[in-house]
């Protein structure tokens, strides 16, 4: 049975109503964003699906800036309303219990951050909620990047994590809304596996292109995890 919490060094996920547990591809990838953003001028933050809020607070611990987290799933919602109440930064984030599709803001986001239902051709789960969390039932790739696309503040980026397999698709989305990849980088369970996660930086304004990889529990994953782990 998986723990009911996740320990952190600066904040605690607790995940007993949740779906989607913390898991280490979605740390790595939320250490991992912070690390490309860290300098740039970032005001305000959207967390696309932000389940247990780990993502949301990943970045508060490292960034001075607004957050707002989105979560259709009640449960998912209350528990990330705890987690996030009982954080350190409790001051700068705002949790909306709503689709991604019915969020109309008053502004634009600097940066938007999303480990999406992207499952969409795979073999759904009996359990509804995983369903919701694992799957795009709720939020087709379509509906979310033309969400992300409307709710990007102009020069800002979008950080999105993504099984490998889907690759080809998500850049056919990206291209098909006029986004640049800016950063791709590919992750390992280790030097003899395939890539099961893939990592990008998108922008809405070309500034270039880099292509990487990464392998769970290298030197680079724990130099990005250093300030996460305990």
């Amino acid at each position: 049975m998986p723990n009911t919490y996740f320990r952190f060094r600066q904040f605690t996920i607790h995940q007993d109503r949740t779906a989607m547990k913390v898991c280490t591809d979605a740390c790595l990838f939320g250490a991992w964003t912070v690390s490309e953003i860290r300098n740039d001028k970032i005001e305000r933050i959207l967390d696309i699906g932000t389940g247990t809020g780990l993502l949301s607070l990943m970045v508060a611990q490292a960034m001075d800036a607004h957050i707002d987290a989105v979560e259709i799933d009640e449960n998912a919602n209350a528990q990330a309303a705890e987690n996030f109440k009982a954080s350190p930064w409790s001051n700068k984030l705002q949790l909306h219990h709503c689709a991604v599709q019915q969020f109309h803001p008053p502004y634009l986001f600097d940066l938007i951050i999303c480990n999406p239902p992207f499952y969409e051709n795979d073999l759904p789960s009996p359990d509804k909620k995983k369903n919701i969390a694992m799957h795009s039932t709720q939020l087709s790739a379509d509906e979310l990047f033309y969400s992300m696309k409307r709710l990007l503040a102009p020069s800002g980026k979008i950080s999105i994590l993504v099984p490998y397999h889907k690759t080809k698709s998500i850049e056919r989305k990206i291209n098909d809304n006029n986004l640049f990849i800016y950063k791709k980088v590919a992750v390992k369970q280790t030097e003899k596996h395939s890539p099961f996660r893939c990592m990008y930086l998108i922008t809405d304004v070309f500034s270039g292109f880099s292509e990487s990889r990464i392998t769970v529990k290298d030197e680079e994953f724990n130099s990005l995890l250093k300030s996460y782990y305990l």
